[in-house]
This record gives C-alpha cells, structure tokens and sequence, in this order.
C-alpha cells in the first residue's frame, strides 16, 4: 500500500494488527514489508508499504508505476496485492493467450521473478515465482530499476 505517511503506517500495522517489520529487498523507494511468522520468509511479508518520497519520485514511479498522492486515501492507497506462484511458463502461456500484458522483474536478494499485471480496475497483481523457474523460462534477469 502506498502512503503519505510511512511512520505512522508502519506503527499501525505494529501496533493495531501486530505485524512486524522485517526485511525487504533494496527498492529505489522507501518502504517496509511487515510479516506475520517468520521473518526469514518473504511468503510471509503480508503487507507491502511503500513510502512516497516527494525528493526522489523517480524511483517508485519507475518501479510500480506513477500515481497522483492526491488519490491515495481509502481504497485508493492499495497499490498491489500479492501472491506467490508456481507455474511461470504456464502463466506467461495464459496471460499472452488471453492478450493481458505483463512487466517483469527480478528481486535477486529473494530469489524472486515477479509479474505485474493491471485488473479490471486498475489494482496491480503481483505474482512471485521463484527466480529458479525464471532460469528455466530463459527470462532474462530484469533487476528492480
């Protein structure tokens, strides 16, 4: 979820629903991945904040996309949702058989290929595969940008 207000975020979802910040790979923007369980497991990290720098814009817009810090309250906040996958091939297989465009990156530090892709309403999908199948795809290693 992207925020305004990356403290006060991160302290609700600590204090509020006892989440944990742990770690999260380098992005070029700020942020905290708050896992439920075991911190050494990214599957784990159940909620993505994503911190909007008005200094350094780039990074995020770049990344996930520009959006106006005007719409962020309520629902609009919700950047992406998240899930992990098996089946990269498959996917990539289904998403071009039903004409749905993807982008993709690699997370290195997690061992991680990721697909985006927009639904219906504009909510990014995130899919994580391990980068093993990425290999095995011949995806070339796309890093976070």
């Amino acid at each position: 979820m992207r925020t305004v207000d990356l403290a006060a975020s991160r302290r609700f979802y600590e204090e509020v629903l006892g989440l944990v910040a742990g770690p999260r790979p380098d992005f070029p923007f700020p942020g905290h991945w708050m896992y439920q369980g075991d911190l050494g497991n990214p599957a784990h990290a159940v909620v993505h904040l994503i911190g909007l720098d008005a200094q350094a814009p780039a990074g995020l817009a770049g990344y996930l996309g520009a959006r106006d810090a005007g719409t962020l309250r309520g629902s609009g906040a919700v950047d992406h949702i998240a899930f992990f996958a098996d089946g990269l091939a498959a996917m990539r297989r289904h998403l071009a058989g039903l004409g749905i465009a993807c982008r993709e990156r690699s997370v290195p530090g997690l061992g991680l290929h990721q697909l985006f892709l927009d639904d219906p309403d504009g909510i990014v999908i995130e899919l994580n595969y391990p980068a093993a199948e990425a290999a095995a795809a011949g995806a070339a290693a796309l890093a976070p940008t």
